[in-house]
């Protein structure tokens, strides 16, 4: 009986696989293609018998299996980068199982379930697929529907599924859903691939001539139901192993060792929230900054300090989970405007997400290029690489934040112990890395990605491109002495991060080097016993790999880590006034 009840030619079992940037319901258009493709193919009966062929009279397969992996090449100490440094840490494990396990909830709160696998995608889909034409009926195809990326690890697995599910006679569909505006829609030829590498010339652009799509709902419960064949729901419920409706794994699971395991859930009450994973908790996040604590319009003005949760919007680690979408929160700020008040602070924060599409576009554009050594130079000679260094001391005091540079020290404390780091302090420790250290940039990027709560392939690698000078055009070295006097000018973060050197004045405590003897003794810190010497000379005067000088300055921004008022100095306001604000429109 079980053989004979899904043999319709027509019938196929949908399959929606979260991926790591969709782990949310609302505006997923991925998710929403394919409840249509499922609508499309069950009910093509007979009108008012849902789900079942009008030609077999058997009932069909309306309804989709929602699904995600945990992918063994990612998660735990055997998943590494080319370096040799973990693809990703256990804080952003935990963040990651967090938003999974509320992806699951909410399903189920929509009558719906997850089915959790630990394996790798075209794995655990190519078992399914056996197990679906085996025990229920070889004429069964999988139609496969995903979020569309493009980083090469991750096209490395559309590919693998697409040959897996075409070689059994199914379907796969890769739908574009993370970014503000559509690929098909930026205004350059050949699109994507006709973008300026510039982010200015691409914004005013994209701006001038682009619309953002309207956010879509979250689903209907009755369009998230599952299949209702009972052959399918046993199918789900335990036949694969480490696959099913109920299990989740643990971060043992994963492949980490108990005292990552512990470490990670360690909360140090200096970080700037207690970020845990999941769409509800990101929307919650949204509420709170941009409706309960009317924090958007002065968003421009505390967007660039170091210490709080709330100088910046901290929606990064939910979007770079997806599971919060970047058309909802621009959604989000028109309302805003309409309702409370519109400034440049509202706009910039739409302005923030607009970086995240240009580092998406930029990756797409130039593919395994924004992980090379060279960036998307052109590799005139070996000379330019051989620049580049590895000095395994510099790497790891610049891990572990003993640099002898108190804003570096800081803001890699900060990183290692909270998994979060501000914008303005993360284009200060690269750019102290890659350019005053001459250390291979990808040694940072690949740091990043491991600690990172917030990492994502595109925005991570596209940023340490930009900061290293691997792009072309300009080279923003900074000037670190200047931007801790600017952005920490009363020195109230380094005391936060750097507690050794906390009882020095402000006037010498962003460059301890200067203490006399005597000073060093009043104040009870020894420069080399009590906080390291610097790691490098101080010096402003260096020439970044490939013979470019270097010219000091502010850069521009990433994601969402912005930095707080209260403490900024006459640099940061000159920087602030020479930002114009530019415009978004809806469709």
């Amino acid at each position: 009986l079980l053989l004979n009840r899904l043999m319709s030619k027509r019938a196929n079992v949908h399959i929606h696989l979260f991926r790591q940037g969709d782990l949310r319901l609302h505006d997923n258009p991925a998710l929403h293609h394919c409840l249509k493709s499922s609508a499309t193919s069950g009910h093509s009966g007979t009108p008012g018998h849902s789900g079942t062929s009008a030609t077999s009279g058997h009932p069909g397969t309306s309804g989709i299996i929602p699904l995600f992996c945990f992918d063994p090449r990612i998660y735990g100490n055997s998943a590494r980068n080319t370096l040799g440094a973990l693809k990703c840490g256990p804080r952003r494990a935990r963040f990651a199982l967090q938003s999974v396990l509320d992806l699951r909830h909410n399903l189920q709160s929509s009558g719906s379930a997850l089915v959790i696998a630990l394996g790798k995608p075209e794995d655990i889909v190519g078992n399914f697929i056996k197990l679906v034409q085996s025990e229920i009926h070889p004429g069964l195809k999988i139609a496969l529907t995903c979020q569309k990326e493009v980083a090469w690890e991750e096209i490395l697995v559309e590919k693998a599924l697409d040959k897996i599910i075409k070689t059994h006679g199914g379907s796969f569909d890769t739908i574009w859903g993370s970014t503000l505006y559509d690929p098909g829609d930026l205004p350059f030829k050949n699109g994507v691939y006709g973008m300026p590498d510039g982010f200015t010339p691409f914004r005013n652009k994209v701006e001038s001539n682009c619309e953002i799509g309207q956010p879509l709902p979250k689903p209907l419960n009755s369009e998230l139901a599952l299949p209702a064949d009972e052959s399918i729901g046993r199918l789900i419920s335990g036949l694969i192993p480490e696959c099913s409706i109920s299990y989740l794994p643990t971060l043992e699971d994963l492949g980490y060792t108990r005292k990552q395991i512990l470490d990670s859930e360690f909360h140090d009450e200096r970080s700037v929230l207690k970020f845990i994973g999941g769409e509800s908790a990101g929307l919650q996040r949204i509420k709170e900054y941009i409706w309960d604590k009317d924090l958007l319009k002065v968003y421009f003005d505390t967007r660039n300090g170091m210490i709080g949760g709330d100088y910046s919007t901290k929606f990064s680690p939910w979007l770079a989970h997806g599971c919060i979408s970047p058309r909802f929160i621009a959604s989000e700020c028109r309302r805003y405007e309409m309702e409370r008040v519109q400034n440049k602070s509202t706009y910039w924060v739409v302005f923030e997400l607009l970086w995240r599409d240009f580092f998406k576009f930029f990756a797409q554009k130039h593919g395994r290029k924004i992980f090379f050594l060279n960036g998307i130079l052109p590799k005139k000679d070996s000379s330019y690489e051989n620049s580049w260094s590895v000095n395994p001391v510099i790497l790891e005091v610049w891990k572990e934040g003993k640099t002898g540079f108190p804003l570096i020290d800081a803001n890699m404390r900060e990183l290692k112990a909270s998994g979060f780091q501000s914008n303005r302090g993360r284009q200060n420790v690269c750019s102290f890395l890659a350019l005053d250290t001459n250390t291979d940039w990808r040694r940072g990027a690949e740091y990043f990605e491991t600690e990172l709560l917030d990492y994502d392939p595109y925005s991570n690698w596209g940023n340490w491109c930009f900061g290293a000078g691997v792009v072309g055009g300009r080279v923003n070295r900074f000037n670190i002495v200047k931007q801790s006097k600017d952005y920490d000018c009363h020195g109230d973060y380094v005391r936060l991060w750097v507690p050794e050197i906390a009882n020095l004045p402000t006037e010498i405590i962003h460059e301890p080097w200067r203490l006399t003897t005597q000073q060093q003794e009043k104040y009870g810190v020894i420069i080399g016993r009590d906080y390291p010497k610097p790691v490098i000379e101080p010096s402003y005067a260096r020439v970044t790999p490939g013979g470019q000088r270097p010219q000091s300055g502010s850069s521009r921004g990433q994601g969402s880590s912005r930095g707080q008022g209260s403490s900024r100095g006459r640099g940061q306001a000159r920087d602030m006034k020479s930002l114009n604000v530019g415009s978004y429109r809806f469709k």
